[in-house]
């Protein structure tokens, strides 16, 4: 007889499923021999992901899952999977569309360990597959494997098996995932801020005599209503955490938060349902508890998923559509559809939308957004150019050579993606001492409750209780991020902002600095910081005005460089319009650009030119000896320089520069005096670059680094042992600050690193980063401080609770105290910047 019809309807209807634990109804009951035993399921999907699962000796998998952990029924799996296989599709995913691939799939339906176990453990026994590797923390599968051998929809559908849905991962999927979850997080705090409120009301009543009188018992089960889904509902996460805590042996935060929530409640409900006249409620300490720790959990993730978001802006930068040249005629496509070797047509003030070579035309190319250098480069007829700058003046037809991620901003940004997986998570004082302080506590209260119930098992349950609520690990739960809050608020309020918190305590243990050049120490725009002719001369430190004849040269040189959109032309421009006199806009003809040399324009029936020394030899232009010296002088200091001619004769020298900012030589000097190392990194010339460093005091210089070389040199120096901060502001830096272990954008950079860094100086005064160390440090040190607070006070409060002298409710009372200490003493961070002025 099959074993299976000897079960009841009644039977049947009464079992959980047996992969994912829901309840399994009688209509919708579905039985199969698992090893020789019958079992139940909930739906067809379960039932054969349970039988693949047996089937490929995976059974591990049920023991090494929690206990009472629900899996959820398999999610469905995604359609029309053949089309992962085409490598039109793959390759927006995948780097190298060779034998061996590799790809990031984001993953539905993976929970815990076991989860992780089984997804390894099932893919890599699979024929063609290299390697799978998964990403608890941000559900996501790095797998590895021969294409020839078996095909990426094959993988999917083996996991769709076992019972999880996975698609490539994109950051747009990936964003909308955590908003899911962020969106949870935020209703569990809504939830608990509503029973907190009404619960309120509840308190004041008890306080101010209910508790006596006739209507006690009433609102101790009104307050026994709001306080239970409170604590089921938003405090869901915390017990969960504990279990999972327990049953790996390790005992974290969510676990004084479990029990001191539970205890303070079931002493409430004993309370409630016993009617003691010695006892009091204390509902309203457990959900003003909760409430507050989940507004810290839901700004935690918030920055998770801006850490997603910013890699979004990264491919942002890269342009969608291209215009593709098929047989002399022009046609607009999607960025997916160009192919090696495809020759795309790039208009004036476009963006760059592959990597590639000019085959006709010449433009000038802004690359500052790729390489954070402000000058823009001179391209022609088989130069190179990438993906995500952006075109100038002219019309360009490039021979395609990589797209999407197979190009320098593709590179760029899978290194952002790699750095951000890397980076291991701050280890907090608090969390090291809590599980020693949980053990603790518990066993206090035990041996209280065992000393005290021979003689009464209410002094025993009272005394107990009071141990365990006298010694709630607020303070040591407060003691981090209260410092971190009052610090980050503080910093924000002077142009400081900390997008991770917990990133001051890191800040404080730097040693080595390293700064970007352009945009960072220097303004990031070229100005005008020099005028010289035969017999006169003037620069920006002079306090005096330019003579008239300097003056009117300059109006002729604004009036050729008007006609041009280059950054040495807009410098004149601002120049011109500096000083109040030059007003007039003189008329010009017969404008010329030559890309590389200069510029050239009839003005007033004169001919004007300016350009390098290049141009003056092109066109027969005789060099003045002494403005040449000049050139070579400035040449030596960093500072570029051009000659200006009038009719065929050399009579200016005008010098521009990315200028260095006011406070960077202060600040370079207060660094170094407070023992940090500092280093120079540039993309810049190695002259130039060592002359920077010499203007501002002397350091380390690093130069002529190509943009996916950044972050490798941050790399290379914390294998030494450096604790490094990188401080900058171009998209190339995104990575470097990524991989930094403190990572400091400079506000008037581009979204996307700002967006990866930890710090965000939002004025771009340099000064702020000397302030920001100061305040890391002082936040590091106000944390121990309140480690110190709350280990006195429970050294000398827990005593009296265990000799019962502490009742629950002077326990609950002195609870406060400490956190109130730790509060007034991270409020003493403010401090730091008295006479400080606010400026953002």
């Amino acid at each position: 007889m099959d074993p299976l019809s000897d079960l009841s309807p009644l039977e049947m209807g009464d079992e959980t499923c047996f992969h994912c634990s829901l309840p399994v109804t009688e209509q919708e009951d579905i039985v199969a021999n698992i090893e020789g035993e019958p079992q139940h399921f909930c739906c067809t999907g379960c039932k054969a992901v349970c039988e693949a699962i047996y089937a490929a000796g995976l059974d591990g998998f049920y023991q090494r899952t929690p206990e009472g952990a629900c899996l959820a029924p398999p999610p469905e799996i995604p359609k029309e999977l053949a089309l992962y296989d085409l490598d039109d599709v793959q390759e927006e995913f995948v780097g190298d569309l060779g034998e061996e691939r590799e790809i990031h799939l984001l993953i539905e339906g993976i929970h815990c360990a076991a989860c992780v176990w089984l997804i390894e453990n099932t893919l890599n026994a699979i024929s063609g597959v290299i390697s799978a590797q998964v990403n608890l923390s941000g559900k996501r599968l790095h797998i590895k494997w021969h294409n020839s051998v078996i095909a990426l929809s094959q993988i999917i559908q083996r996991l769709g098996q076992i019972g999880y849905a996975a698609v490539p991962y994109d950051p747009e999927v990936a964003e909308g995932a955590l908003k899911k979850q962020n969106r949870h997080l935020l209703y569990r705090m809504a939830f608990a801020a509503f029973g907190m409120m009404n619960l309120l009301w509840i308190s004041i009543a008890l306080y101010s005599g209910a508790n006596e009188g006739e209507f006690r018992t009433l609102f101790h089960w009104i307050g026994f209503a709001l306080a239970t889904p409170v604590l089921l509902y938003s405090g869901y996460p915390f017990y969960r955490g504990a279990w999972s805590g327990l049953r790996h042996l390790h005992l974290g935060m969510d676990l004084p938060i479990a029990i001191g929530a539970s205890i303070t409640y079931l002493y409430s409900l004993y309370v409630t349902v016993t009617g003691s006249l010695v006892g009091e409620v204390y509902y309203d300490t457990v959900v003003n508890f909760l409430f507050v720790i989940l507004v810290g959990r839901y700004l935690e993730a918030m920055s998770k998923r801006q850490a997603v978001a910013a890699t979004q802006r990264l491919l942002d930068l890269q342009p969608r559509v291209a215009i593709r040249i098929e047989e002399g005629n022009e046609k607009i496509v999607p960025i997916r559809a160009i192919r090696i070797d495809d020759l795309v047509l790039v208009k004036p003030g476009e963006r760059m939308p592959v990597d590639g070579v000019i085959v006709e035309g010449q433009s000038v190319v802004d690359e500052a957004m790729l390489t954070g250098e402000s000058q823009v480069v001179t391209k022609t007829v088989e130069d190179s150019v990438s993906a995500g700058t952006i075109n100038g003046h002219g019309v360009l037809q490039i021979r395609v050579k990589g797209s999407l991620r197979n190009t320098a901003l593709g590179r760029i940004i899978s290194l952002v993606e790699e750095a951000q997986g890397s980076k291991a998570p701050i280890q907090c004082l608090a969390d090291q001492i809590v599980p020693w302080f949980v053990a603790v506590t518990l066993a206090l209260a035990t041996v209280t409750f065992l000393y005290w119930v021979g003689s009464s098992f209410e002094v025993a349950l009272l005394a107990a209780t009071s141990v365990l609520i006298i010694t709630c690990p607020c303070a040591f739960g407060l003691a981090t991020p209260m410092s971190i809050a009052v610090a980050s608020g503080l910093g924000a309020k002077y142009g400081i902002l900390v997008k991770n918190g917990q990133v001051l305590e890191t800040l404080s243990t730097i040693n080595h600095v390293i700064f970007d050049k352009t945009g960072t120490l220097t303004e990031g725009g070229m100005s005008v910081v020099g005028i010289y002719t035969g017999e006169d001369q003037w620069t920006l430190d002079r306090e005096s005005p330019p003579s008239l004849f300097i003056t009117e040269l300059m109006k002729k040189v604004a009036a050729v460089e008007r006609n041009s959109e280059h950054p040495v032309a807009l410098a004149v421009g601002q120049w011109t319009d500096g000083f109040m006199h030059v007003k007039d806009h003189l008329h010009t003809t017969d404008f010329h650009y030559q890309p590389g040399l200069g510029v050239a324009a009839m003005v007033d029936g004169e001919l004007v030119q300016a350009g390098n020394t290049a141009l003056m030899t092109s066109q027969g232009i005789a060099s003045s000896e002494q403005l040449e010296q000049i050139a070579v002088r400035l040449d030596g200091q960093g500072v570029g320089s051009f000659f200006v001619a009038i009719n065929g004769h050399q009579i200016g020298l005008i010098a521009v520069e990315d200028r260095i900012r006011d406070e960077a030589e202060a600040l370079i000097g207060t660094l170094k005096s407070e023992g940090l190392h500092l280093t120079l990194l540039s993309g810049d010339r190695r002259q130039a670059a060592e002359a920077i460093a010499k203007r501002l005091g002397g350091m380390d210089v690093i130069a002529e680094v190509l943009p996916e070389e950044k972050d490798q040199v941050v790399q290379r120096l914390q294998d030494q042992g450096q604790r490094v901060a990188m401080v900058g502001d171009g998209v190339n830096d995104a990575p470097a600050l990524v991989r930094a272990d403190v990572g400091i954008a400079m506000g008037s950079g581009t979204d996307v690193s700002i967006a990866s860094a930890d710090i965000v100086l939002m004025s771009s005064e340099l000064e702020k980063v000397r302030l920001a160390i100061g305040l890391s440090r002082r936040t590091l040190l106000t944390i121990r401080q309140n480690i110190g607070i709350s280990i006195t006070y429970n050294i000398i409060m827990v005593p009296l609770a265990m000799a019962s002298i502490v009742t629950p409710l002077v326990a609950a009372i002195s609870m406060p105290l400490s956190s109130l200490a730790v509060i007034g003493n991270s409020a003493r961070i403010r401090s730091l910047f008295k006479g400080v002025k606010i400026n953002r």
